[in-house]
């Protein structure tokens, strides 16, 4: 049984279509997007939220915001390894690298000061004669008063400086060169791009050098991502194939295949390796994946149905294990740090779903959460860098859309039973304790 909730959690609007989300730390959430490289009047560019709750709610306050001229930015990833953070854009045919320091500064009444220390003679006050000549004692202690003047708040805020470094470009079409997807490893060692040339390209990171050149898809790639021990690599591409490759030889090791029925295409979309809380070879490798169909044409109205499916798959296996069907297309994915949860947000009706990753129960349902189609989604982390978000949710989904929204969803705490039957227990309890006692005597 799943909860239902109308309310949209809006965050933050942005003034620029938003593609691209990813978690920096903890509380600081990467927004990427803009209007393309045409004059729209529309900027591109990134805009980066700080993350709080004030007991009731989400609230995001915009931390920084950095431009990127005529280049959009459509996708992206970061690595944080509690020392360096690191963050990867495609921006048209190229892929460029960002290093983000945190720099913690000390501000006066919540502004910079430009100025440290006591004024100069210059910036004080000079007085004439004659204000001076008929000056009592009083006026003087008054004088003093306004001196020992209590000093500014001063307080401590954390400053994120970007720093763009290396630039290289991923992809290689005929027509229109585009990067369209990039990942990096979880062991920060590998990053890995697709684009509108159908290659899949493994390259050293943060060092930008190539290894592999991966052929196994014959049109343009659509997503990506590593396995959490950073040895297997998972691919979807417009051809409608899943392939796993061996990150190291940069061979492939095994293609996933599935149909609905004999008389029906499907085609993968979306993929995501489930993350383990045991670093155990015993675990097998999971796989959330997302993919849709296209019926044969009803006879009777001459239309396409389009179903969307989310699917776990063992990859060992080769096999589907839990599936879940939508009458609609499906658009975005995202999986839990923590393996537990795994969250989908739709095509037409810009509804955001979240499922238990093991069973794919439906624990939340958003529906509308958006106008338009859902690009992008993102958990809030449990392991990165810097305290968590005290809240009272058990888990928390981020998700952005072409409305320009950036909207929370957040999962309460579940209990094993709710707090007023828990309450009737013991007093029920207290009641039978008393009876007993009544009837033996004590």
């Amino acid at each position: 049984m799943s909860w239902s909730r109308r309310k949209d959690g809006l965050l933050a609007k942005v003034n620029f279509p938003p593609y691209t989300l990813e978690m920096l730390t903890s509380r600081h959430v990467l927004v990427g997007g803009g209007g393309g490289s045409s004059k729209t009047g529309v900027a591109n560019g990134f805009e980066i939220f700080e993350l709080s709750h004030d007991g009731t709610q989400f609230v995001a306050e915009e931390f920084t915001r950095y431009e990127t001229g005529p280049n959009v930015v459509m996708n992206s990833a970061t690595h944080n390894d509690g020392k360096r953070m690191w963050l990867v854009a495609g921006q048209e045919s190229h892929c460029q690298l960002y290093n983000i320091q945190a720099k913690v500064v000390v501000t006066e009444n919540g502004e910079i000061p430009k100025k440290t220390g006591f004024p100069s003679r210059e910036e004080l006050r000079q007085r004439r004669k004659s204000e001076r000549k008929d000056e009592t004692p009083l006026k003087r202690e008054n004088v003093e008063e306004i001196k020992d003047e209590e000093p500014k708040a001063k307080h401590k805020k954390l400053q994120l400086i970007i720093k763009p470094l290396d630039s290289i470009q991923t992809d290689f079409g005929k027509a229109e060169p585009f990067q369209r997807v990039v990942r990096i490893s979880p062991n920060g060692g590998l990053m890995a791009t697709g684009g509108t040339d159908g290659y899949v390209r493994l390259w050293n990171f943060p060092q930008m050098i190539k290894l592999h050149d991966l052929m196994g898809h014959s049109k343009e790639i659509d997503d990506i991502d590593f396995c959490p021990k950073s040895k297997h690599l998972a691919t979807v591409a417009k051809d409608g194939k899943l392939i796993i490759w061996d990150v190291t030889s940069g061979s492939k090791t095994k293609e996933l295949t599935w149909t609905p029925s004999d008389d029906e295409k499907s085609f993968f979309k979306r993929c995501r390796f489930r993350k383990t809380v045991a670093d155990s070879p015993a675990i097998p490798q999971q796989l959330f994946a997302l993919s849709k169909s296209l019926p044969p044409r009803d006879r009777r109205n001459r239309s396409k149905t389009q179903y969307g499916y989310l699917q776990l798959w063992s990859v060992d296996l080769g096999k589907i294990e839990k599936l879940v069907t939508y009458k609609e297309d499906l658009s975005a994915l995202a999986a839990s740090d923590d393996g537990k949860f795994v969250a989908v947000g739709t095509m037409s009706s810009g509804t955001v779903d979240m499922f238990i990753a093991f069973s794919l129960q439906k624990v939340w349902h958003v529906p509308g959460a958006h106008k338009m189609f859902i690009t992008d989604l993102e958990f809030l982390p449990t392991k990165l860098d810097g305290p968590a978000i005290t809240s009272n949710a058990e888990a928390a989904v981020v998700s952005c859309s072409i409305d320009n929204k950036i909207c929370i969803h957040s999962i309460p705490f579940r209990h094993a039973l709710p707090v007023w039957l828990f309450l009737i227990f013991i007093v029920l309890s207290i009641c039978g304790a008393f009876i007993l006692c009544s009837y033996l005597g004590i």
